[in-house]
């Protein structure tokens, strides 16, 4: 019984948290205390702003990337088909902690209305940029939502992830929103080495500041050999779908102190600020990414003639 009036206790602070993708396979899955477990964790949760790449890269400035998943742990994605996370202010509202007894369809443990908006709030607080303020999702409704995506090194080792070798795969529209989350995997996404891969939820949720969880992944029943190709810069695209970046696609890396390779000013077509996220704005298309595959490389058949040799006769 104490622990369970701990657990409200704690997770009533957090109600108006920011939002992190929750698997058992992410970085500081149980906090960045060493040898204890947060069952509140929400310490992949800060947004990032006006940060050096030493310190936002994989949330490093709270000591995120220090704590890899356990041995064997591994968000697994079936080629082809799809893997779902739980996206929550905290890890006491999903289903890895207390049981599930505090998770709820949304991310911060409360039950709100299907059509929640800031015009159907039911109770709920509005955020001081009037936005929906609980759970803090950077949106006034669904449809407004900015979009998330997931990213994909294969690089077992976190510390050879590059920004050049870590591919947008992935892309859900109109999130987030409900706690539940399911992204689409390319049918030709090749295998990862024995190790894994690395994966990223790199995301911004339409305010000026990014996140950047690690997670350890694997494709499963993958059956493509073609390489992911060398990832460009995205470029604000509203105006014109014919000047997105086409192909494999950088993470959206903006508003740091160094880093950044998309930069925006001005307003966009619904007369808001700009703001790039992972929607057609910035050229992603939603669900898998089907274009961010190079050539197959292969070597060329040695063919060996015979030497005719001449001789001659005198």
């Amino acid at each position: 019984m104490t622990l369970k009036l701990l657990a409200l206790s704690s997770l009533a602070l957090l109600t108006n948290a920011h939002m992190a993708a929750y698997h058992k396979a992410m970085y500081c899955f149980n906090g960045t205390v060493a040898g204890q477990v947060n069952y509140n964790n929400d310490d992949p949760v800060s947004p990032l702003w006006m940060l050096q790449k030493s310190d936002y890269w994989f949330h490093h400035f709270n000591g995120c990337d220090e704590f890899p998943p356990a041995p064997g742990d591994f968000l697994e994605l079936p080629a082809g088909s799809s893997f779902t996370v739980e996206v929550a202010a905290n890890r006491g509202v999903t289903s890895l902690s207390f049981n599930g007894q505090f998770a709820t369809e949304w991310g911060d443990g409360q039950n709100h209305p299907e059509d929640y908006s800031i015009a159907n709030l039911a109770g709920a607080p509005l955020s001081g940029s009037d936005c929906i303020g609980s759970p803090n999702m950077h949106t006034q409704n669904q449809s407004m939502a900015a979009g998330t995506a997931f990213a994909i090194s294969y690089q077992s080792e976190l510390s050879e992830v590059t920004i050049d070798n870590l591919v947008v795969f992935t892309v859900r529209y109109n999130t987030p929103w409900k706690r539940i989350t399911s992204y689409d995997v390319p049918k030709d996404m090749p295998a990862c080495p024995a190790d894994g891969c690395t994966c990223a939820i790199p995301d911004g949720c339409g305010e000026p500041n990014i996140y950047m969880q690690g997670f350890k992944c694997m494709v499963t029943g993958a059956t493509s050999t073609t390489p992911l190709a060398t990832p460009k810069p995205p470029v604000w695209c509203e105006e014109d779908q014919s000047t997105c970046t086409q192909g494999a696609k950088q993470i959206l890396i903006w508003n740091q102190a160094e880093g950044n390779n998309i930069a925006v000013n001005g307003f966009d077509l619904s007369g808001n600020a700009k703001s790039p996220a992972y929607n057609s704005k910035c050229g992603f298309q939603d669900g898998a990414q089907n274009d961010i595959f190079g050539h197959k490389t292969c070597r060329k058949r040695m063919v060996h003639k015979p030497v005719r040799r001449r001789f001659l006769f005198k």
